[in-house]
């Protein structure tokens, strides 16, 4: 089967290069803004109640795919691109949480953004605390990494090899 998905806007970011961008929003100080085109501002009807919102975007500077990658936190093994969040899908999907922090007619201000500036939109989700909350969840391959120890300014891959190379893992 085949989907044809259309960009509702843009995402501006900071980041021109995937290596000084932080492989997630959680460890990004990063604001950005959300541009959504024109004809679909009514869809943004109420969002201002929401502190966080899923963006969902195409990933359009992968050129290719792989179902077995080396992770940006585990730079030693080859992991199932699908027990990763990886760029290299086959769909080339991405998917952010980032803080709203204001809405002005199309244009939607961000923090915690982890996106390549000029990424295309494809839709938003806002993070409902009530829906989106899980007790014991397991975090496979990631649990064993102790990322809340790690000692890194930002997080970005380029950041994650540094600190690969002089913290050496068997």
């Amino acid at each position: 089967m085949e989907f044809t998905y259309k960009a509702i806007g843009v995402i501006r970011s900071p980041f021109t290069g995937q290596g000084e961008t932080p492989i997630q929003g959680a460890f990004s100080k990063a604001k950005g803004i959300v541009e959504l085109f024109p004809e679909y501002v009514a869809g943004l009807k109420d969002i201002e109640g929401f502190s966080h919102l899923y963006l969902i975007y195409h990933f359009d500077r992968a050129v290719e795919h792989c179902l077995v990658q080396k992770p940006f936190l585990d730079g030693s093994r080859e992991r199932g691109i699908f027990a990763t969040r990886h760029y290299s899908r086959p769909n080339h999907i991405g998917l952010s949480i980032v803080e709203l922090l204001s809405v002005n007619g199309n244009v939607l201000e961000i923090g915690g953004v982890d996106v390549l500036d000029g990424t295309p939109l494809l839709d938003i989700k806002p993070l409902v605390r009530q829906f989106d909350f899980r007790d014991n969840v397991r975090c496979g391959w990631v649990d064993e990494r102790d990322v809340e120890s790690m000692d890194l300014r930002g997080f970005t891959p380029d950041e994650l090899k540094e600190h690969d190379e002089r913290h050496k893992r068997p």
